[in-house]
């Protein structure tokens, strides 16, 4: 088998997964919290998000290896065509964008377990993760700057960020009654934000190669869901501010 019919099959498998967790994603987003439907959905999609990361993940593996093996019809695009500018945007990026989906989905699965005992978010393979990403995000800066894709080392910036944040939370030592839950919002609607970028520039490319590029559509999903983190965040909190406000009287 060619590495042409392998990189094939991983996309099929890919899309197999990725395709209902995408739209999945809408139903724990839109669901009562906490309620079966909500808990049951996370679940499914926080499984097949895993799956979906982990095709993407040997994707790029296979494009940093063969990059014109793997994406043939790119090889003559006047922007794309390049080994060095295939192997950075659909390897080293998408490489990149798997660690972080699947850093996002552990974590935030992680952190509505661990609600009732907090030290179990320290765990090896918890903190194994943030190193992975700080690695991959610092991959994916070096690689873009060396092939001049600025919009590779932008992005970069998302896997620091979310590498602190999540450090932030799982090293305090008693953190605030509902921060499990802000940061279990921020990680699974981080989640979605990931797959979706990945979905509308990855998946554009096949037919419009030169979206895979622009900044618009990348920012999409961005502010999409960074509205959604909010709006969640504030409306889960929003009974603790009432009763300290309260209280306060």
């Amino acid at each position: 088998m060619s590495i042409h019919h392998a990189f094939e099959i991983l996309i099929a498998l890919h899309i197999t997964t990725g395709a209902p967790g995408l739209v999945g994603f809408w139903i724990p987003v839109a669901a009562r919290k906490g309620s079966r439907l909500h808990r049951l959905s996370g679940q499914i999609f926080v499984t097949l998000m895993l799956a979906t990361a982990s095709f993407a993940a040997m994707m790029a593996t296979m494009t940093i290896l063969e990059p014109v093996a793997t994406h043939p019809k790119l090889a003559s695009h006047e922007l794309l065509g390049h080994p060095e500018i295939i192997r950075g945007i659909f390897g080293w990026m998408m490489l990149f964008l798997a660690v972080l989906t699947i850093n996002l989905a552990w974590y935030g699965r992680a952190c509505i377990l661990n609600r009732g005992d907090h030290p179990k978010n320290r765990s090896p393979f918890n903190i194994a993760l943030q190193v992975v990403l700080t690695a991959a995000a610092l991959n994916c800066a070096v690689q873009g700057a060396l092939i001049g894709q600025w919009m590779m080392v932008g992005i970069s910036f998302v896997g620091f960020a979310t590498v602190g944040t999540n450090l932030w939370f799982m090293l305090r030592a008693k953190p605030g009654p509902l921060e499990w839950l802000t940061e279990h919002i921020k990680a699974l609607v981080g989640t979605g934000i990931s797959v979706y970028t990945a979905f509308l520039a990855f998946g554009a490319v096949r037919y419009v190669p030169e979206l895979a590029l622009s900044p618009i559509l990348w920012s999409i999903p961005l502010i999409t869901g960074v509205s959604l983190i909010l709006y969640h965040q504030r409306v889960v909190t929003a009974p603790l501010r009432r009763a300290r406000q309260k209280a306060a009287a």
